[in-house]
């Protein structure tokens, strides 16, 4: 919906903060090119870019409660709003706008730093109390929209939807967090609370951080509903009933809303009933790339055409790739080691011609049980020896650039053999391994999960299936598909909405059985036969391929003049981040097809764009504390 930001002088008034504010708030003007407002005084200063979804005439933020008292910029959607409305003006509160998010002004007045519980929506908050002298920063319950922060030399707490809108400020130490490095080139993303600059961390899903009595304290929430044991049997009825009224809440709004369909069954679902709500027309695209069995155009069409869609295809060509792929690293403000980064990207940047939502299929692997792994997982102790058995072999055939090559997966699972489920479950997503760790200069495997032994250890009680869901849905869910989809929706002025991340969606798939998850080898079971009758079989049973581009073949072709430029020894040694010959070794194992390297050299490519994007830009000057801005207006 939009970007915002603020800061605080944690000790009492002090030097003005208007100019910083302005930097902010420049900064992500992409995320709401609509309209903009602030509320500034001398102790702290709240500012928003609009994207304006719900109410756009009157819905202008900041929103205020009737005495004045509070302030209030948000970032989200809220699907609940009507019937809180309802029940807030039955109560006696006085709404001043159509904005689904003036419902967190007036259930604050009433329930205090209980005022975001229970909602379904998804939000990144900015609240001050003027009476309390408090400022409230919440999100939601699956980190669906950002909220980032720091403290600032001088106690100045500022806070912003985007890291990079910190990364402006000239107060802001810039030394990136070496765990958090080893994070995203070990698992693609940086977890938990962590970002990759050590001065600034996220407001954790589903919790708040609070400001006041010049101190800062972390408020966790209950997070997304887990598993529930002994609750009733869920049928197919219950699960389509759901997400049908979940897609019904996400499609709300005074504008058009699309769906980025792909050739699965999460997004075809999505799509089939979406169709149902708006009949004939919905505005749907597709991204595939030609490349041989890389390009599932074919099976997203057959769902377009079964519901008379007004869709719409793109093919990603390397080219498009080298054209483009600075652009994506400006727009992502933490690295992303995942290629597909850009033609998600590139999608938003179509449909945000078009419209300014859409629904995409985030969240339904990891509540309904989608991924191989948990498949794998089931074989256990005895498939990762069987794995290591047979990878020899394996080894032996010629290298493939198919989009994930046997020796890959068997390399995968073998490297879990003879440990525990969670270490098992890491190994298979890891890029790097310690060995290749160490040479790079990065911290070993075990400083970097800290996260999921802390949440691995907040399932305890629940099968091992569950776990490994919860545990995906915290860190490459949370922390890497949803901030992939913000960011570049954000982008070009589009909010991607997700359905399956939905409070009633995910209290069915949590009262979900075992088999009703993961059958043997057919994951998703009660949601492909739920998807059977709406969709084509070859979507609704067909095999999970992944939404996977394919860089390891670009990579030793036209993508290899960039690569070498981005890794070269020159450009790493000067960001002293990963030591150059351990990357050079990477390029040629990768280069002479001795092992798929791609993933973690798209990696440390993802991390030289960032660095040059981000760090290696000097902060804009007037961002100062005490620097005036001469475009904001400040509050009496």
């Amino acid at each position: 919906m939009c970007g915002i930001a603020g800061l605080l002088h944690l000790d009492g008034d002090g030097p003005q903060l208007d100019g910083a504010l302005a930097v902010l708030m420049d900064a992500q003007a992409h995320r709401g090119p609509d309209g903009a407002g602030a509320f500034i005084t001398d102790r702290v200063a709240l500012g928003s870019r609009r994207l304006a979804l719900v109410d756009p005439r009157g819905g202008g933020q900041p929103l205020v409660s009737e005495d004045g008292a509070l302030q209030l910029v948000a970032n989200g959607e809220l699907y609940d709003d009507a019937s809180e409305r309802r029940a807030l003006t039955g109560r006696g509160h006085r709404f001043a706008t159509g904005s689904d998010c003036e419902v967190l002004v007036h259930r604050y007045e009433e329930r205090g730093l209980d005022f975001a519980s229970g909602l379904r929506g998804m939000w990144g908050a900015a609240l001050w109390d003027e009476q309390a002298e408090r400022l409230v920063l919440a999100r939601d319950p699956y980190g669906i929209k950002p909220l980032v922060y720091a403290l600032l030399p001088g106690r100045v707490l500022a806070f912003a939807s985007e890291l990079g809108a910190l990364l402006r400020l000239a107060d802001l130490p810039r030394a990136l967090d070496p765990v958090a490095v080893g994070q995203m080139l070990s698992f693609g993303q940086v977890l938990g609370e962590r970002t990759i600059v050590a001065a600034v961390r996220r407001v954790p899903a589903g919790g708040m951080l609070v400001a006041d009595q010049g101190e800062l304290r972390i408020v966790r929430g209950d997070g997304p509903v887990v598993p529930a044991a002994g609750s009733a049997p869920v049928s197919g009825a219950d699960v389509r009933d759901a997400l049908a009224g979940s897609v019904r809440a996400h499609l709300r709004g005074d504008t058009e809303v699309g769906v980025l369909l792909s050739g699965g069954v999460d997004s075809g679902l999505l799509c089939a009933l979406a169709a149902v709500e708006t009949g004939p027309g919905l505005k749907t695209w597709t991204v595939g790339f030609g490349d041989a069995g890389y390009d599932e155009r074919g099976l997203a069409r057959s769902v377009a055409r079964r519901y008379g869609t007004d869709h719409h295809e793109l093919v990603v060509s390397a080219a498009q790739a080298i054209e483009h792929v600075a652009d994506v690293a400006a727009s992502f403000d933490e690295p992303r080691a995942d290629a597909t980064a850009i033609p998600y990207w590139l999608a938003c940047g179509a449909a945000g011609a078009e419209v300014k939502a859409v629904l995409s299929g985030e969240g339904g692997d990891e509540l309904f049980g989608g991924y191989q792994t948990y498949a794998a997982g089931t074989l256990g102790q005895a498939g990762a020896a069987l794995a290591a058995l047979a990878l020899p072999a394996a080894r032996r055939l010629p290298l493939s650039d198919a989009r994930l090559p046997l020796a890959f997966k068997l390399e995968r699972l073998a490297a879990g053999a003879g440990m525990p489920p969670l270490e098992r479950h890491v190994r298979f997503k890891e890029l790097l391994d310690d060995g290749e760790r160490a040479a790079l200069g990065l911290p070993a495997g075990e400083r970097l999960i800290g996260e999921h032994r802390s949440r691995w250890a907040a399932s305890e009680g629940l099968d091992q299936l569950a776990r490994l869901q919860d545990l995906d849905l915290w860190t490459f869910c949370s922390a890497g598909l949803l901030s992939q989809a913000d960011r570049a929706g954000m982008a070009h002025g589009v909010e991607v909405r997700v359905p399956f991340l939905d409070r009633e969606v995910a209290a069915v798939a949590g009262r979900l059985t075992h088999r009703q998850r993961v059958s043997r080898l057919r994951t998703k079971t009660l949601l492909r036969d739920v998807a059977a009758p709406l969709l084509p079989a070859t979507v609704a049973d067909g095999a999970k391929k992944g939404f996977v581009a394919p860089v390891a073949g670009w990579l030793r072709g036209p993508l290899e003049p960039l690569m070498r430029e981005l890794l070269s020894p020159g450009a790493l040694a000067a960001q002293g981040v990963v030591d150059p010959m351990a990357a050079g070794r990477l390029i040629d194992q990768h280069l002479a097809r001795h092992r798929d390297r791609s993933r973690a050299l798209w990696g440390l490519m993802a991390l030289s764009l960032w660095y040059q994007a981000h760090i290696a830009r000097p902060p804009d000057p007037e961002s100062r504390i005490g620097a005036r801005a001469a475009n904001l207006t400040r509050s009496p």
